[in-house]
């Protein structure tokens, strides 16, 4: 708890700093506009004080893996253009990273009927990717740009950048580090104030590498993690990386809708009514769901 409390109050201090200190942030930016030394003075800052994790010897495999289907409370609309890489709830607010080149951005959206209630674009040269919420901001991926763009939730721009190595797919938050996939079996945990890799968990299955880990929401120290190309979503520990569940969300979308519609892709919780919204890639439809054994 007092490491989490230094981190906010760093995350804090760095936002507030860079606001101060440059001009406001156009709603396109450059990875070469990354403040390097700033983020280099908050990562000595941050390995002072809080704690490496460490990796632990876990278990190979699980024999009681539960298999889960999904429970369909309600079907609502969502913008069939969307190409959905990111969903995110925060205090009854719907917020989806958008991507394709040219067609990139982040939208607010009205969760009961999926109307758009404010649009942030990025430029051509980006791919928007995972998407997630620490304190007051948005952190959102880009598929190969190396760079996380950090977005005040009120003004609703671009307000600092962090740089990182690889592609971005997936992101979430639980309260004190971030997960980050990148489509392989490993999920990287980050320093939200930094985004500074702590550790590296491998994801396994009965003991079998996953691969493919795509869209990620945290729910406690649980994530739970869509799969590339396929309509499965995996329930995983996020200290050990061993799979929990394997939840079926197929035959959600009718015949006709799947033909013209992309993959699964959209995972968000609302901690309100204890639900999920799931929805993909260029869907019609959006769901309010629950996640229940199969019979």
């Amino acid at each position: 708890m007092f490491a989490r409390t230094i981190v906010s109050i760093l995350f804090s201090i760095l936002l507030l700093f860079t606001l101060g200190c440059s001009e406001p942030a156009s709603n396109e930016v450059n990875a070469s506009e990354v403040n390097k030394n700033l983020v280099s003075e908050v990562k000595n800052a941050v390995e002072t004080t809080s704690p490496v994790l460490t990796d632990e010897q876990s278990p190979s495999s699980i024999d009681d893996i539960e298999y889960l289907t999904v429970n369909v409370i309600e079907r609502r609309n969502h913008n069939e253009d969307a190409f959905s890489q990111g969903f995110e709830f925060n205090g009854g607010r719907l917020y989806e990273s958008h991507g394709l080149y040219g067609k990139s951005g982040i939208s607010e959206i009205n969760p009961n009927d999926g109307n758009l209630i404010r649009w942030l674009p990025l430029g051509n040269e980006f791919f928007g990717e995972g998407l997630t919420i620490v304190g007051d901001y948005l952190f959102q991926l880009t598929w190969r740009n190396g760079i996380v763009n950090i977005i005040d939730i009120d003004s609703f721009e671009i307000v600092n950048v962090f740089s990182y190595e690889g592609e971005g797919w997936g992101l979430c938050f639980d309260g004190e580090f971030l997960y980050m996939s990148n489509g392989s079996n490993s999920l990287t945990v980050r320093d939200p104030s930094s985004f500074v890799i702590v550790k590296e968990i491998p994801v396994r299955n009965n003991g079998n590498p996953v691969q493919a880990i795509n869209e990620l929401e945290c729910v406690g120290d649980i994530i739970y993690a869509n799969i590339w190309q396929t309509d499965t979503i995996l329930k995983i520990d996020n200290e050990s990386g061993n799979v929990l569940a394997t939840i079926d969300a197929s035959g959600l979308l009718t015949s006709d809708e799947s033909a013209s519609a992309d993959v699964l892709n959209g995972i968000a919780y609302n901690h309100d009514s204890e639900t999920f919204l799931i929805t993909g890639k260029l869907w019609p439809a959006m769901f309010e769901v629950t996640f229940e054994k199969s019979s």
